[in-house]
């Protein structure tokens, strides 16, 4: 569609000058001249007030003797002196007029003459060319869908080099890939050896963990040519394309070995075969076929290390796995506080920040954050304090931004009436007290019935360190603190509203785990119920594999309730036993909207072992 207008307006200006050319010719477009008979001329010249006659063909421009300029059409075939002596001029007369004839340019003769007759195929013979301009490129374009899309990054390119140390944590996923990066700067002390160079390495781990930056790294640390390319570039309309590019792809990079080659997101190519919906997509299966021929097939002689990253490794092709493809599996995992500690020194490393800034802390309060998490929560402080045309980011702002970057932006302009201020403050309240009141449970850092993204208000509160594994008080208590606003509600105002209805959800997928997933009810025993298979259709889960009967789901449906019902049962006593301190919270709250930890715990004193 862009060429065509291109083509469009190209034509457009050529008419445009053609035109303009036609209208030079045309004299009456340049000046507005009077036109007089012949009669009239040979009056004026019997009265002798013709100072002069330019004849150009049967037109006449006659100027008179006050300089006035007038047209005449004389008439065909017959000299202009017969003409005016027919009407009564004299010879006397007519010499003492300055009488001149103008020849036609050729300019004039070809744009009147021929022109009109070669304009037409000459247009015809523009559009042709731009059809067939067009038709050449688009031929061209065809035959380059089977290149390769990879693209080439030399390890000296760009300003800033991504080395390991520019890495943050993920020590055993930097030992790992350190010995590919020894086979590629020294492959004949592992060849004296007997030892065969790894042909593919599985950077495995959740969005954001730094899978293409650690690739990256080894490409620089090993100083060999970086080829980078997404699975979904693979795979086109045309039946055949996804497969030649695989060959293209393989090809460039083994012309510059030894190399490394990058596949992002692999299982948009690399998913199991044959498990679509109304059988598999022949052309991400062909394509699949020709990355597995390629990595172990009969020419498996080649130094180029296939790296490639997803966060499903459970929905990848078996044959992928195997021995002899991608023999390394590297699993990138969520920072802990250490680490996340020298991702945001290495974050922090080229902005202003202030001296009180407390890294620690900020770790500490960042539990679950991934690199690209770190980063963004970085940018935002910075962001927020040019806004506020600070010099330095202070630690005021980065704990703003945790709250940003976890719940959304601050929505003051989202004004609640003064009974759903109310009602807000004490769900939030009773969120907190339940919380602040029970055993196994992390601190509370913050409370606010501020909006923030979806929710009116928010009780934050976060681990004092990394849990790998949680028991079933932990979880149980968990239950109750959910629970907490919507009995908070019904105890004050003995009625229930829709602000709970995200607890209640999170309430009941969390005690439907502890049965089905967890084996942590006692009713049901040790055993897990469900086998979920992951298929998309139309952007949902499709299917879910039940392996229990009827009788056994109405027992988990009724262990489930089971688990709700004491959960609220055990937030309701806490805050009967102490609505006091409820209410207190809950006016601190109406009247400030914001309590930070020192002063909740003020208000609710130590914790009580009883609880």
């Amino acid at each position: 569609m862009k060429n065509w207008f291109k083509n469009f307006f190209l034509v457009f200006v050529l008419l445009l000058l053609v035109s303009s050319l036609f209208s030079l010719t045309d004299k009456d477009r340049l000046a507005k001249i009077e036109e007089i008979s012949l009669s009239e001329l040979a009056r004026q010249v019997v009265d002798e007030k013709v100072k002069s006659i330019v004849i150009e063909g049967n037109e006449l421009t006659v100027t008179t003797e006050d300089n006035a300029q007038k047209k005449v059409l004389k008439e065909t075939d017959v000299s202009l002196t017969t003409s005016l002596k027919n009407f009564g001029a004299s010879d006397k007369q007519l010499q003492r007029i300055d009488i001149r004839e103008k020849n036609p340019s050729g300019l004039v003769i070809f744009a009147t003459t021929f022109l009109p007759i070669i304009l037409p195929f000459l247009l015809i013979g523009i559009f042709v060319w731009l059809m067939f301009k067009q038709a050449k490129k688009g031929q061209s374009q065809v035959f380059s869908f089977g290149r390769t899309k990879a693209q080439l990054f030399h390890s000296q390119q760009g300003k800033k080099k991504i080395t390991f140390e520019n890495i943050g944590g993920l020590i055993e996923a930097k030992t790992e890939l350190k010995e590919i990066v020894d086979f590629l700067k020294h492959p004949k002390k592992f060849l004296n050896m007997g030892a065969k160079i790894p042909r593919g390495v599985l950077l495995v781990g959740p969005p954001g963990t730094g899978k293409t930056l650690i690739a990256r790294a080894v490409a620089n640390e090993a100083g060999v040519p970086f080829f980078s390319i997404s699975g979904s570039e693979f795979v086109e309309m045309f039946v055949g394309v996804g497969a030649a590019r695989v060959r293209d792809t393989f090809k460039t990079a083994k012309k510059q070995a030894p190399a490394i080659l990058f596949i992002d997101e692999l299982d948009a190519i690399g998913r199991h075969r044959g498990s679509g919906l109304g059988g598999g997509h022949d052309e991400r299966e062909q394509t699949l076929n020709q990355i597995l021929v390629e990595m172990d097939g009969f020419d498996n002689q080649t130094n180029v290390i296939i790296i490639a990253a997803t966060n499903r490794p459970d929905i990848l092709d078996p044959a992928l796995l195997r021995p002899g493809r991608f023999d390394r599996q590297v699993i990138l995992e969520y920072a802990d506080i250490k680490d996340r500690e020298k991702v945001l020194k290495i974050h922090a490393s080229n902005k202003p920040l202030d001296k009180k800034v407390n890294i620690r802390t900020i770790a500490e309060r960042t539990p679950g954050f991934s690199g690209a998490d770190l980063e963004n929560l970085i940018n935002e402080a910075a962001i927020l304090a040019a806004r506020k045309n600070c010099k330095k980011i202070t630690q005021q702002h980065i704990l703003e931004s945790i709250e940003k970057v976890l719940l959304g932006p601050e929505r003051k302009s989202k004004v609640l009436s003064k009974k759903e201020k109310e009602i807000s403050a004490y769900h939030e309240a009773g969120h907190a007290l339940v919380a602040a009141r029970s055993l196994n449970t992390d601190p509370i850092h913050k409370i606010s019935i501020i909006a923030r993204g979806m929710a009116a208000g928010y009780t934050l509160k976060l681990p004092t360190k990394d849990k790998h594994f949680h028991s079933k008080s932990e979880f149980l208590t968990d239950l109750s603190v959910l629970l907490g606003g919507y009995a908070a509600e019904r105890l004050i105002f003995n009625e229930i509203t829709t602000g709970a209805s995200s607890d209640l959800q999170r309430a009941t997928n969390l005690a439907r785990a502890l049965v089905t997933r967890y084996g942590m009810s006692e009713k049901m025993g040790p055993v897990t119920f469900g086998k979920r298979e992951e298929m998309i259709f139309m952007g949902r889960e499709f299917h879910e594999d039940r392996n229990y009967s009827e009788k056994i789901a109405a027992k988990i449906d009724g262990e489930i309730s089971q688990f709700i019902k004491n959960a609220y049962k055990k937030a309701e006593e806490i805050l009967k036993k102490n609505i006091m301190v409820l209410k207190k919270i809950a006016q601190v709250l109406i009247k400030k909207e914001t309590i930070e930890r020192k002063e909740f715990e003020k208000l609710v004193g130590k914790k009580s072992k009883k609880d």
